[in-house]
């Protein structure tokens, strides 16, 4: 029981991981010509999709409407977010070997916040790409934009792009839940751990 928020805390580090083996978030397209949706995913380092043509059609249509070409190699986020993730695994590990419920709660505070500005670091470039349209473009529609939506549903034209978490994603909240869980845990065992001795000492005082 003592050792649970020690590997909970380990095993929320590990779970970030999963970022580089699943995409952390999709963007799906459906429109009557892709009943079946145009499945864009982005990954830590990368963007890709659910065949190797995707990024092609995304932008495809995105010149119809004059918006900019998604070009993985111009997205900043994708050469040094991959660093960062790192960064925190060897954290957490850390936290995990240091097993102090402090170092838990800050661990799990600070993936939050990178959660956070990661979020809306994706709603700017999203932003951007469906605001900064080009004069050129082969169909213009006065004071339209096509930023897609962050999370949920949204029409967009005769298209309806839904974005939602990939598994890397999912996993990856599940890890910091796991942080949250350890000091939690922790916490309640340090406190039983408290009063035992106090009660211990009150004991040993009586004899």
């Amino acid at each position: 029981m003592k050792r649970i928020p020690q590997l909970l805390m380990a095993l929320g580090a590990l779970l970030l991981a999963s970022l580089f083996v699943w995409p952390m978030w999709k963007i799906v397209l459906y429109a009557p010509q892709y009943p079946d949706g145009v499945h864009m995913h982005i990954w830590i380092n990368k963007l890709g999709g659910s065949t190797p043509g995707t990024l092609q059609n995304v932008n495809i249509l995105n010149h119809y409407v004059g918006m900019k070409m998604i070009e993985p190699d111009s997205i900043a986020e994708l050469q040094y977010f991959q660093y960062i993730i790192m960064a925190m695994i060897a954290l957490g590990l850390l936290a995990a070997l240091i097993n102090k419920r402090q170092v838990f709660l800050a661990w799990t505070v600070l993936m939050v916040i990178l959660a956070i500005a990661g979020i809306y670091d994706f709603y700017l470039w999203e932003y951007d790409y469906g605001h900064s349209l080009s004069d050129d473009a082969p169909i213009k529609i006065p004071g339209a934009s096509f930023q897609p939506p962050v999370f949920g549903r949204k029409v967009i034209l005769n298209f309806i792009a839904v974005s939602l978490p990939h598994i890397g994603g999912y996993l990856t909240g599940l890890g910091m839940a796991f942080g949250g869980l350890a000091w939690y845990l922790k916490r309640k065992n340090d406190r039983n751990e408290k009063r035992t001795f106090s009660a211990d000492v009150a004991a040993a005082q009586r004899v």
